[in-house]
């Protein structure tokens, strides 16, 4: 089998030079032997990989096909960004060799020291999961081709009742749940027993009017769909994400702890810095200010005092000049 140079992801699996040389200043060295196994498909994972010698085998099961990962190849890099993520595949030691093994604390040194490079890499490792994710359907809409056929005319009104229901409750612009949508999920969190231990995160985007005045309202789309974009790759399976209304959006995080609420909106604070700097002529993103709360009991108020707390951080974070995240509580 080749290695992922010629699996059909383009050679977007491995890192460039210039990216290795960085992730190898700050990973942890892990020597591996052949046959060793580093994850099963269904395990949580919160830990990126990346080949420095030897090669790994990818089974995703299911007769899809594999992959052989050499050198500079990294997997596993959604357990780190989104953490926790249900691993799509059992990792194999083909050849023995050496791994380069990068959690949050590793991820959060490359930020510091080179935020630019560390923000393409981002770029092509969200757009590979998108293209293998497509992928993936591809191929099982070919497998499955007979089924589909026997189902089609049942499948064709579920999906349009589906997508008229879904139109009501999704914004245009950036296919995040809308304010009806997220109301509509606040009520079925309470019904299933509260919304004690989320947290809270407000986002707003600093200088919105200024973008639109200056390069028009297809750059401050542009912007939207970007904030957009960002807060879906952090949000994991629980969570809520919803473009709120004008620049405004929402990020409902459920069982975090505090320390790990405050490094994801750090996160999401840092990683919109880095990609105003790159690309900023005409501008795809803009610094943002976050307003958050920890949901740790049930207020007489329910619902509206937390969001009035996440709100009032909000706005001070605003005051105090933007790109920055303000706590209440």
């Amino acid at each position: 089998m080749q290695d992922a140079h010629a699996n059909g992801d383009g050679g977007a699996s491995a890192l460039h030079p210039d990216e290795y040389a960085l992730f190898a200043q700050v990973a942890t060295p892990r020597p591996v032997e052949a046959g060793q196994r580093l994850f099963r498909r269904g395990d949580a994972g919160a830990v990126m990989y990346v080949v420095a010698g030897g090669a790994v085998h990818l089974d995703f099961g299911d007769d899809l096909v594999g992959k052989r990962l050499g050198p500079r190849a990294f997997f596993g890099e959604l357990g780190l960004l989104i953490g926790d993520h249900a691993r799509s595949a059992d990792a194999i030691v083909a050849e023995a060799g050496e791994l380069l093994e990068l959690g949050r604390e590793e991820f959060e040194a490359l930020a510091r020291r080179d935020p630019v490079l560390l923000a393409q890499f981002l770029r092509r490792a969200i757009m590979r999961v998108v293209l293998n994710e497509q992928a993936l359907i591809a191929r099982l809409r070919r497998r499955n081709k007979e089924l589909e056929e026997a189902l089609e005319a049942l499948r064709s009104t579920t999906h349009r009742l589906d997508q008229t229901e879904a139109l009501t409750r999704t914004d245009e612009l950036t296919g995040l749940t809308n304010r009806r949508g997220f109301a509509a999920h606040i009520e079925q969190r309470y019904a299933g027993g509260g919304l004690e231990g989320h947290t809270l995160i407000l986002v707003d985007c600093d200088r919105f009017k200024s973008i639109n005045d200056t390069y028009g309202h297809l750059a401050g789309d542009r912007v939207l769909q970007s904030v957009a974009n960002l807060l879906r790759a952090v949000a994991g399976a629980d969570d809520i994400v919803c473009r709120m209304g004008g620049d405004e959006f929402c990020l409902l995080l459920r069982g975090h702890t505090r320390d790990e609420a405050e490094r994801i909106a750090g996160y999401i604070a840092d990683s919109a810095r880095m990609l105003e700097r790159m690309h900023n002529r005409p501008p795809q993103m803009t610094s943002l200010s976050i307003g958050a709360c920890m949901i740790d009991h049930a207020p007489e108020g329910g619902w509206d005092h937390w969001y009035a707390q996440a709100d009032d951080a909000l706005y001070r974070a605003k005051r105090q000049g933007g790109d920055r995240v303000e706590w209440m509580g």
